[in-house]
């Protein structure tokens, strides 16, 4: 009986890295560099596609119960993108509320960067992996 119980407790499970704000306070726009960023929070888990674009960090969070398939419960996406001389001028991170993609912070320096797109993308790409093969079944 114990054991049937223990097995349909919830297990949470953790997917990628995002680094928390405290993380992110210590890089500095305008001076920071990717060198320095990689120094202070680690090198991403994406890359822009485009040589000179930006940096990615996703987190995922699951909770399995039983015998159910598990459940996405939070993403997150911190993108960290640089200019031409590799200086950050932007960082934000990202979530996902009821299926779209909504900025949960920001510090910008530059308007016209956008990661918008390739950002929608990375949080619905997510979204349809298989669960299963994620947690090694």
């Amino acid at each position: 009986m114990m054991a049937a119980l223990a097995a349909c407790s919830p297990v949470q499970r953790f997917h990628g890295y995002a680094p928390d704000d405290t993380q992110l306070a210590d890089i500095e726009v305008g001076r920071d560099t990717r060198e320095s960023v990689a120094e202070k929070i680690g090198q991403p888990g994406m890359m822009g596609v485009m040589e000179g674009s930006g940096w990615y960090y996703v987190q995922s969070d699951w909770i399995e119960r039983g015998w159910r398939p598990p459940v996405e419960v939070n993403r997150e996406v911190v993108a960290i993108s640089f200019d031409g001389s590799d200086r950050v001028t932007n960082i934000e991170r990202f979530g996902l509320e009821q299926g779209e993609v909504v900025p949960l912070s920001r510090r910008v320096t530059l308007p016209e960067q956008s990661t918008g797109v390739l950002l929608r993308q990375l949080l619905a790409n997510f979204g349809r992996i298989n669960p299963a093969q994620l947690l090694g079944d």
